[in-house]
C-alpha cells in the first residue's frame, strides 16, 4: 500500500487528485477523509500544506532554570 498526502477542497462532493499523483494511482484506493479545521492553525490559503506548518511551538518558562552545559553534555 502506498500513501499520498495532499490538501484538497471538495467541490460538489468531488475531491480531485493532484496532477502529480494521477499517473501513480492506477488501482482501487482506500479513502479516509480528515476534515481540517483551519481556525486551529495559523496558516493562510497560499501555504504549501507541509506538516511542519501544522506543529504548534511549545513554550516553557525557563526563567528560574539553571543550565550547566558540561552537565548536559554528560547525558
Amino acid at each position: 500500500m502506498q500513501a499520498y498526502e495532499f490538501f484538497a477542497k471538495p467541490e460538489n462532493g468531488v475531491i480531485r487528485i493532484p496532477e502529480q499523483y494521477r499517473n501513480r494511482i492506477t488501482s482501487d484506493v482506500k479513502v479516509i477523509v480528515l476534515e481540517e479545521n483551519r481556525n486551529n492553525y495559523n496558516r493562510d490559503e497560499n501555504n504549501s500544506g507541509h506538516k511542519s506548518d501544522l506543529l504548534l511551538q511549545p513554550t516553557l518558562n525557563t526563567i528560574n532554570w539553571k543550565f550547566d552545559r558540561e552537565e548536559a553534555n554528560e547525558r
